[in-house]
C-alpha cells in the first residue's frame, strides 16, 4: 500500500526540498517504486531533479488548478536519473489560492488528483511551499503521516507551533488518519554547542519522534547544479549516508513508546 508523506515547514531554508529528493533518491535505492510531487510554485524539487521547470508546458498544476477530469495526470510524470519519478511544479502553482478559493472542496483536489497512481508506487513524497496556504493545507490532506525538517538553530523554532496547530486542524476537519512521522533536524552542525542543545531540545517541546540530524554540507548546494540527488554526486559523503539513515529508519518499525 502506498505510503504519502509530506514534508512541511512554513519557514523557508530549512532544507525541505533536500529531504524530499535525497529521501525519494534513498528510499529508491532500497528498492522503494517512489514519485516526487512538486508543490511550490519555486519548483525547487523539479529543478534539483534535472528539470528547467520554465521548459515545462503542463505540470501538476495543470491538473491541481484546471481540475480537467480529461487530464490523464499520469502523462505528466518524468522519470529522472535517480530513477525517481517526478511529477513537476511550475511557477503557475503561484495562482492556487487565488483559483482554488471558490471551489467546493478545494481541500481534497491534491489528494483526489493523486489517487489513480496509489497502486504504482510505494511512496508518494509531497514537497510543499514555505507557506501554510492552501496547497500546503491539500497536501496534508492527501498525506498519511507529515515529516517536519527543522534547522538545528533557535530562530527555526518559531512558526513551528502554528504548523502543529494547522496538522491538529486538518486532523479534525479533512484528514483524521493524518499523523506526524517526526522532526527532522537539518543543517546540523554538531560542533558547536547551541545546535546540540537545539537537538536536545526538539523531543521534549513538541513531544514527535525526533530523527538522527542531518548534517550540514557543501555537498547539498553542489547537487541541484547536475540535476541529481547526492547520492549521485556524492555517494559515500556524510550528507548522503545520513539520508540513507533516514530511509531505512522511517522503513523499519517505530521504536516502543
Amino acid at each position: 500500500m502506498v505510503r504519502i508523506l509530506a514534508v512541511a515547514n512554513q519557514k523557508g531554508g530549512v532544507a525541505k526540498t533536500t529531504t524530499v529528493v535525497n529521501l525519494a533518491a534513498a528510499l529508491s535505492e532500497l528498492g522503494q517504486r517512489v514519485l516526487v510531487v512538486d508543490l511550490d510554485a519555486q519548483a525547487c524539487a523539479t529543478f534539483s531533479l534535472g528539470l528547467d521547470p520554465e521548459d515545462l508546458e503542463d505540470t501538476g498544476a495543470t491538473v491541481f488548478m484546471t481540475r480537467d477530469p480529461q487530464q490523464d495526470i499520469a502523462t505528466l510524470i518524468t522519470t529522472t536519473p535517480d530513477a525517481i519519478d517526478l511529477l513537476p511544479a511550475s511557477i503557475d502553482l503561484a495562482g492556487a489560492d487565488r483559483a482554488l478559493a471558490s471551489v467546493m472542496g478545494r481541500e481534497y483536489v491534491v489528494r483526489d488528483a493523486l489517487a489513480p497512481l496509489h497502486d504504482r508506487y510505494d511512496w508518494i513524497l509531497l514537497d510543499c511551499s514555505p507557506s501554510l496556504g492552501i496547497i500546503t493545507v491539500n497536501a496534508l490532506t492527501a498525506a498519511d503521516s507529515v515529516l517536519v525538517p527543522l534547522q538545528c538553530e533557535t530562530l527555526s523554532h518559531r512558526g513551528v507551533g502554528q504548523l502543529m496547530e494547522t496538522i491538529t486542524d486538518v486532523q479534525r476537519l479533512t484528514n483524521p488518519g493524518l499523523s506526524i512521522l517526526g522532526v527532522l533536524p537539518t543543517l546540523f552542525d554538531g560542533r558547536t554547542t547551541h545546535a546540540r542543545a537545539v537537538l536536545a531540545d526538539l523531543g521534549p517541546r513538541y513531544g514527535v519522534r525526533v530523527f538522527s540530524p542531518i548534517s550540514r554540507s557543501i555537498r547539498f548546494a553542489e547537487a541541484p547544479a547536475a540535476g541529481r540527488s547526492i547520492l549521485a554526486t556524492s555517494g559515500t559523503s556524510r550528507g548522503a549516508n545520513d539520508y540513507r539513515t533516514l530511509a531505512n529508519d522511517i522503513l523499519a518499525p517505530p521504536p516502543p513508546t
